[in-house]
């Protein structure tokens, strides 16, 4: 189930030579300036969790936690938590 992205509209100043440079390039990897914009913010700002080998051992704090009665957040809780979502994944909890 595909869900619609609600986009908020803004207005931004920029100096016209860095605009220019941005619609240029906009322009040159075939996109609006506006998603070009919208791609490079959603790059930069992107949720970085650290990369865990698959030999990683779970610290005995965390096995704990899952064994101590710990409940599973309800789905709602974790599609809207980019980081409860990665925990839930990665430590099967």
């Amino acid at each position: 189930m595909s869900t619609a992205v609600v986009r908020t509209q803004t207005l931004i100043r920029l100096p016209e030579e860095l605009y220019a440079r941005v619609k240029r390039r906009a322009v040159q990897e075939h996109r609006s300036f506006n998603k070009y914009v919208e791609e490079i913010l959603d790059k930069a700002t992107e949720l970085k969790y650290p990369k865990i080998g698959p030999d990683y051992q779970i610290s005995d704090e965390i096995k704990a936690i899952q064994c101590s009665g710990f409940t599973r957040p309800s789905q709602e809780e974790i599609d809207s938590d980019p980081k409860l979502a990665y925990m839930v994944e990665k430590y099967g909890l």
